[in-house]
């Protein structure tokens, strides 16, 4: 399935929030009896609150859940907005105008017609991005085309497609082709079948009706409507859900929490057709994200593992024909600066694997510098050591953490024990910066939204609401007496001048 690649509007990576002033944005999860998100061009908006650390929340406001730059996508509305009939029109005639140029139903049709045609003929423009039929070429005589576009480039479309590079909407980093190897060996190894890879953006026009679907895994909306979600149902449930993994490689700097609640959706559309024998199994999860989201992604799947694998720089790749339906995977970024292998990228790259699936059951490669934990029971990289203290391989980015007895952890080898703030931290950390974590109570192990503190917080916040408006409501009545006590001096005033003038006219 495709989804937008991009980030949350108005709201950056959750590791970065909080970090000016104590003020960031949280996703609000909208009541039962709420009235649906209004809709941009990315489909259903998402619910935000902007919070203050220690204050309860403002008011609530839609953004897109797909564009953090209001530049890409503008739409805004506070939740209890009221908007005319005009500006729905207007809306809705926009998110229209913003719709792909040609329907799912369409681009079916062509890639069915350019299948038919022989090599010779089979054209792809690589300015528009565009499989070509002949009635297409003269539109295209002065825009870069390549010509005898086989069938093996057809079924690995990254082959064809220029990746986008734009960080803030629809940054497309590709996996080195050794990665896509690994994953291809690995989920054949384990015996999947199937594979239901959740963000392949711009692939529609390489896949038919029951191999694709446009889709945005930031609030589970199916662009093409029930008929596209009931494709992802059958495929999820064909053969009773045996043999299907979910993969998914989702932005960086989106936020965990609708991710998690989208993941969670076809977990259940998986789980209708398992019978009650069967309600306790699990649908298999590839989850590739930053290893510094573990704590948040353990918040929603306690059960999940993350695997030592890092050799992720990214590529897209069809997984093999025997999976049935050619789903695609991406993971080594060939084309990112920050996360490509070799001497011109960072050494150890942030990227992992988190899985449900146990971690004694996935192989890692030897030969490239993995190992097997006896004690752990599965495989770590080799600078990955035990730590007999913490029972465990503690190491989160393949470099050897050092075990400090003050924090009773395992801790990054640069860090350093700090006696004011009692824990390890750079050593040129400032003690007083703002932290990250819970905007009530500081703690950086749970949110704002699940903080045990947040009722006490809400009764304070309450009561200095009431004293604020006592006071503004005291000098109200105060400035409403002076302003009464001045008319009547005025009044007076005037009274006694008319008098006299009538006296001295008299």
């Amino acid at each position: 399935m495709a989804a937008p690649r991009s980030r949350p509007a108005a709201v950056e990576a959750e590791a970065d929030a909080g970090r000016q002033g104590g003020s960031g944005v949280e996703l609000a999860l909208p009541s039962d009896t709420a009235a649906a998100a209004p809709l941009c061009p990315h489909g259903p908006t998402l619910l935000f609150v902007k919070v203050n650390r220690g204050k309860e929340e403002t008011r609530r406001f839609y953004a897109c859940s797909a564009c953090r730059d209001r530049k890409d996508c503008n739409f805004f509305q506070w939740e209890d907005e009221k908007l005319s009939e005009a500006r729905l029109a207007a809306r809705e005639a926009y998110n229209q105008r913003c719709r792909p140029p040609l329907s799912r139903t369409q681009c079916v049709e062509r890639y069915l017609r350019f299948i038919e045609l022989p090599l010779s003929q089979r054209k792809f423009c690589q300015s528009c991005q565009q499989l070509l039929l002949p009635d297409d070429w003269g539109d295209h005589r002065e825009h870069q085309v390549v010509g005898d576009v086989s069938v093996t480039q057809l079924r690995r479309p990254s082959q064809l497609l220029y990746p986008l590079e734009n960080k803030k909407t629809n940054a497309q980093y590709l996996f080195a082709d050794r990665t896509c190897q690994f994953l291809a060996d690995l989920l054949s190894t384990l015996g999947f079948r199937r594979v239901l890879c959740v963000g392949t953006p711009r692939y529609s026009q390489f896949y038919v009706e029951d191999s694709f679907c446009h889709y945005n895994m930031f609030n589970h909306h199916f662009f093409d409507g029930k008929a596209a979600l009931e494709v992802c149902r059958a495929f999820l449930q064909e053969d009773k859900g045996e043999g299907v993994i979910l993969v998914t490689d989702p932005p960086f700097g989106g936020l965990v929490e609708p991710l998690a609640i989208t993941f969670k959706k076809l977990i259940a559309m998986w789980k209708e057709g398992q019978s009650q024998d069967e309600s306790q199994k699990e649908l298999p999860i590839f989850w590739i994200f930053p290893y510094f989201f573990e704590s948040r992604i353990h918040q929603f799947f306690p059960n999940f593992c993350m695997l030592d694998y890092q050799h992720f720089h990214r590529r897209f790749i069809c997984v093999d024909e025997a999976m049935k339906y050619g789903c695609m995977l991406e993971v080594d970024y060939d084309n990112h600066a920050l996360y490509k292998h070799g001497k011109t990228g960072r050494k150890q790259s942030p990227v992992r694997i988190f899985t449900n699936i146990p971690p004694n059951k996935i192989i890692l490669p030897t030969e490239e510098g993995y190992r097997f934990c006896p004690l752990c029971q599965r495989y770590v990289s080799l600078e990955n050591r035990h730590c007999e203290h913490c029972g465990s391989c503690t190491s989160k980015d393949g470099r050897k953490w050092n075990h400090c007895f003050l924090c009773r952890k395992c801790v990054k080898p640069s860090w350093i024990h700090c006696s004011i703030c009692n824990h390890c931290a750079v050593p040129d950390h400032s003690c007083e910066g703002t932290k990250d974590g819970c905007f009530i109570c500081g703690e950086l192990d749970h949110k704002r939204s699940t903080c045990p503190n947040i009722g006490t917080c809400k009764k304070a916040n309450k009561a200095v609401r009431k004293q604020k408006q006592r006071r503004s409501n005291k000098m109200k009545m105060e400035s409403r007496k002076g302003q009464s006590m001045n008319h009547a001096s005025v009044t007076r005033k005037k009274k006694r001048r008319e008098g006299a003038h009538q006296y001295l006219c008299s």
